[in-house]
């Protein structure tokens, strides 16, 4: 079976419906939890796809989490040779690792269900072509890229968050969190989103009722990402 590899940056930060997404397609997830310990490859041989995980450090705090030069090594490594999606954090790590920049707690936090701005690049975008021009998207970030690689496309974006996906070659970056399910919103601090300025009960509210729109656009495009993978 094909083997597409995961990379998890965080406890609270995992695969989600990427799982149930990657059965669909008769891929085989193998997870490395670099948060506890295991060891990042070197390389992405023996593997057709790249997906980085996210969470909450930045793309270059080494100290904090030691494991993330060799992460962004693995991506140059995987970038251009096979599919790679980096989800929030790894979308950072996409942008930080070949010359954009990110910055932490910038501008204002988005968490929850958002609207995004699907942009004219993504007209002709693999992914993302045939789109509407709005779409639905759950966010869980204070830090933010806030300057592309000069070779990437910038194919969505929000009111808080102007760098919400990119694309650079064969591999994309996203800010939002495209694998997690309403369940998983149900999951979150109440009294981490009120300290954000966020009202709890709204937040899971809104991810109930988007629950089926948030599932079918973003099974879609994760989809066409996996039928990449040869």
């Amino acid at each position: 079976m094909t083997s597409v590899l995961i990379i998890e940056n965080d406890r609270e930060s995992g695969p989600g419906r990427l799982l149930d997404w990657l059965d669909a397609k008769a891929l085989s997830p193998v997870v490395v939890r670099a948060w506890d310990g295991d060891p990042v490859p070197a390389t992405v041989d023996g593997h057709a796809a790249l997906v980085l995980l996210g969470g909450g450090m930045l793309p270059d705090e080494d100290e904090r989490s030691p494991w993330l030069p060799a992460e962004r090594a693995l991506l140059r490594d995987a970038h251009g040779q096979v599919p790679v999606l980096g989800i929030c954090l790894g979308g950072q790590l996409l942008a930080h690792t070949f010359g954009g920049e990110v910055r932490g707690k910038y501008g204002l936090p988005e968490k929850g269900v958002t609207s995004l701005t699907v942009l004219p690049a993504a007209a002709d975008d693999v992914l993302l072509a045939g789109l509407p021009p709005v779409v639905r998207a759950v966010e869980s970030h204070q830090d933010q890229i806030t300057r592309l690689p000069s070779d990437a496309v910038l194919l969505m974006s929000s009111e808080r968050c102007p760098h919400q996906m990119l694309r650079i070659g064969q591999s994309w970056g996203v800010q939002f969190h495209p694998e997690v399910s309403a369940a998983r919103v149900h999951q979150w601090s109440p009294e981490r989103l009120r300290s954000l300025g966020f009202d709890p009960a709204q937040v899971v509210a809104d991810a109930e009722q988007y629950a089926v729109e948030l599932d079918k656009t973003w099974s879609t495009v994760v989809g066409r990402f996996l039928d990449l993978v040869r």
